[in-house]
Order: structure tokens, then C-alpha cells, then sequence
């Protein structure tokens, strides 16, 4: 008898819950076999190629792949230098959503440009 659509549908449905607690088992066994060499060898963040000690992840898969060459100059935005301020002493970089104090700025008829950090 030949199965259906639904059938083989359902099948992959559990052959994938099937792999993934596999998977899960799996790395359970890696993660532990890791832990251990790290304490019995005392390897260091350092040792193991992060950049930095805090944290699970450190180098992403953005930054391994990057080229070596000319740095980058910095921006504003990337310094964390203020894009936009009022007299207030109140700072936005210009990224994520607009802070009360710029909108209530706009609304009483000020412009992004008289708002802008020079």
C-alpha cells in the first residue's frame, strides 16, 4: 500500500523530534568531555581563542570571518558620540526609537537640524 502525503508528513515530523533529542544527547556528552579537558588541562579563555573571558560566545561567525587589513575609522555613531542634543543636556545617538524629549522637541516645532550635535 502506498503512503500518503500526510503520512510521510507525519513521519518526517518524527523522524525530526527524533533527531534533535539525539542531537541534544550528543552535545550533552561534547559539552561535558569539553568541560572536563578545560579543567584538567586549566585552559584559559585566551587559550581557547576568545577574545574575552566573560561570556559563552565571543567571537561570531561575522567577526571569524572577517578579513585582516586597514582598520575602519570610527564613525560618531560607532564612538557612541551623540548624533542629537538640546539645552537640557539630553543625548541620542540616532539609533532605536525616538526619546520623549526629541519627539516633545519636534512637536514644539523644533527640527531634527536645530537638534543636531555639532
Amino acid at each position: 500500500m502506498a503512503k500518503t502525503f500526510l503520512q510521510v508528513q507525519k513521519q518526517i515530523e518524527q523522524l525530526q523530534k527524533e533527531a534533535e533529542q539525539l542531537r541534544k544527547k550528543e552535545a550533552d556528552g561534547v559539552l561535558s568531555r569539553i568541560k572536563e579537558a578545560i579543567s584538567v588541562y586549566r585552559f584559559t579563555a585566551a587559550d581557547l581563542g576568545f577574545r574575552k573571558a566573560l561570556g559563552r560566545v565571543a567571537v561570531t561567525k561575522k567577526e571569524a570571518g572577517k578579513k585582516t587589513g586597514k582598520p575602519k575609522k570610527a564613525t560618531a555613531a560607532a564612538t557612541g558620540a551623540p548624533k542629537f542634543k538640546d539645552d537640557q543636556g539630553n543625548e541620542w545617538s540616532g539609533r532605536g526609537p525616538r526619546p520623549a524629549w526629541f519627539k516633545a522637541a519636534l512637536d514644539a516645532g523644533k527640527s531634527a537640524d536645530d537638534l543636531r550635535a555639532k
